[in-house]
């Protein structure tokens, strides 16, 4: 058996899809870098299972992941005819890196400030704010 471990940002939202039994598979491609002079070495992945579903939300492209998991070799004809080999990587554990993406990022609400506030003036606590030197 092998194993190959990959660290590299998204390159697409992840695509979920079910086998004929039902079980959920999600499919997205990860960008491995090379350095500055070489180009990244693109890996098909597929995770499996309500890992799948669970992560969804979170596989966004632009994503930076490491994953470990087992290399296999796929052939399959092209639109064109020709056949082809892809390597693909099952997924076996995956980690969220980095911070959460701009895009997922929730705003700050107001509604809690505002609720505290009126809880203080209501308990007669907002009248000693205003003693505070600071």
């Amino acid at each position: 058996m092998n194993s190959l471990t990959i660290t590299g940002h998204l390159g697409r939202d992840i695509e979920l899809r079910s086998l004929s039994d039902g079980t959920p598979v999600g499919g997205f491609s990860v960008a491995d870098s090379q350095g500055r002079d070489k180009p990244a070495i693109w890996w098909r992945c597929s995770i499996f299972g309500k890992r799948a579903e669970s992560l969804a939300p979170y596989l966004k492209k632009g994503q930076q992941v490491a994953i470990v998991g087992t290399v296999s070799e796929r052939e399959y004809t092209d639109k064109d005819g020709q056949k082809r080999t892809s390597i693909d990587v099952r997924v076996n554990d995956l980690a969220l890196q980095g911070g959460r993406p701009e895009a997922q990022q929730e705003a700050p609400r107001a509604a809690p400030r505002a609720t505290q506030r009126q809880a203080r003036q209501s308990s007669g606590f907002d009248d000693m704010d205003s003693d505070i030197p600071f």
